[in-house]
């Protein structure tokens, strides 16, 4: 029996999409981004296995992402393996990943390409059985223009008989494409079929899909949202209606002793720390309370209670992981939080875009979405007194209508 893995390389710390969030980890369609391009070979019947490349840094954000999503990629899904300097360094540190059960035929794709249809990826397999590499291409129909060096004048017209756009997911038979990459180490090339060419490699060229796109732009990524909304495309069923919901949350702590406060994942300096369990972030525990409110699936002392010493000193940002795997379970996602600061001190506002960029990265958001305000009780009540810190937040989501509490 044939057996075929796919290698999913995410390793790029691309930010075009705008925010401070690799565009692979930014929530799409009641996922994210990677996610569904992970699930496209995961749930594929002729993919056994699948092993995503990924930047060790962004270690959290997958776990978040994947780990802790659940659902019919994690059978197929093995660890994820850390890229390198540059696409092709990547790619071969994946391809050197599954040397010790090596797989019959390898289909390498991009991580920003949730699309890819079950045709293209049987494409690529077909045509393996013939050829060492298989392409998946649209050929160009546009006119081509070629600009004069240095100026935005048209210099000419380049003839598009014979021009292909390449898309991925790249097959190929696993032995001669790492043979392959290892001779090309160092080498410049664009991509795997450039890698395999180089080879003497014969590579067909096979049906792409002008909606296997590969998110680069913001306009991209709303393209993405409009395909998988008129297909009924969810991260966990497919036609499935969604609707909106919206949670409130609230937390409080009393400062005691140390010398910073914990605010939407930021450390802010302050002459007092607070009196809490975990780290005590009341922006990202009303946050919690708020997504969960929204799910109707109880508080955050329900799933992090004070009593279990795992969550001691915890980073919240667990919390939120946790909490944005269960939305992601359900078939929902996270549109837009607002947040609300409630202090006579520390001053919020030097911190404020800090705080913004580190929640937009948490959430998987883009800042857009995300509203940070600050204000004081005019010396009235614990906070005017400077007795402590509160928050509140509001999150609105899109979740599977009719979906309930399932714990």
């Amino acid at each position: 029996m044939v057996t075929t893995a796919a290698l999913i390389v995410a390793a790029g710390r691309g930010h075009r999409v705008g925010g401070p969030l690799p565009k692979q980890y930014r929530s799409l369609a009641g996922g994210t981004v990677l996610g569904h391009s992970v699930r496209r070979f995961a749930t594929h019947p002729r993919v056994g296995t699948v092993r995503v490349v990924i930047n060790p840094a962004d270690r959290q954000l997958y776990d978040g992402a994947l780990l802790e999503n659940g659902g019919a990629e994690a059978g197929a899904l093995l660890a994820p393996v850390a890229g390198g300097e540059t696409r092709q360094e990547s790619v071969r540190n994946g391809l050197e990943s599954l040397a010790d059960a090596p797989p019959d035929l390898v289909l390498i794709h991009d991580g920003a390409r949730p699309l890819v249809s079950d045709a293209v990826i049987d494409g690529a397999l077909d045509a393996l059985a013939g050829h060492d590499g298989a392409l998946p291409a649209l050929a160009v129909s546009d006119s081509l223009k070629r600009a004069a060096p240095g100026s935005a004048l048209v210099a000419g017209a380049v003839p598009r008989e014979g021009l292909w756009r390449a898309q991925t997911p790249q097959g190929f038979r696993y032995p001669a494409i790492l043979d392959a990459h290892r001779a090309a180490a160092g080498a410049a090339l664009t991509d795997d079929a450039a890698v395999a060419e180089r080879a003497w490699l014969s590579v067909a060229l096979t049906a792409g899909d002008e909606d296997n796109l590969k998110i680069t732009t913001e306009q991209d990524f709303a393209r993405a949202e409009r395909i998988m909304a008129a297909q009924g495309e969810s991260a966990v069923s497919p036609a499935i209606a969604l609707e909106t919901r919206v949670g409130m949350g609230f937390d409080v702590h009393r400062f005691g002793p140390g010398d910073h406060l914990m605010l939407g994942g930021v450390a802010v300096p302050h002459d007092r720390g607070v009196v809490s369990h975990s780290d005590g972030d009341v922006v990202l525990h009303a946050i919690v309370d708020a997504v969960l409110g929204a799910m109707a699936a109880g508080d955050i002392g329900s799933h992090f209670p004070p009593s279990d010493d795992t969550w001691r000193d915890a980073d919240s940002a667990h919390f939120v992981n946790h909490t944005l795997a269960m939305l992601r379970k359900r078939g929902g996602h996270l549109s837009h939080v607002d947040v609300t600061v409630i202090c006579q001190r520390p001053r919020i506002g030097p911190h404020r875009q800090a705080i913004l960029a580190r929640l937009a990265e948490v959430l998987g958001l883009a800042p857009a979405r995300i509203s940070l305000k600050a204000t004081t009780t005019e010396r009235l009540g614990f906070t005017g007194r400077g007795e402590g810190i509160a928050a509140q937040a509001v999150a609105t989501v899109r979740l599977p209508a009719g979906g309930g509490d399932d714990g």
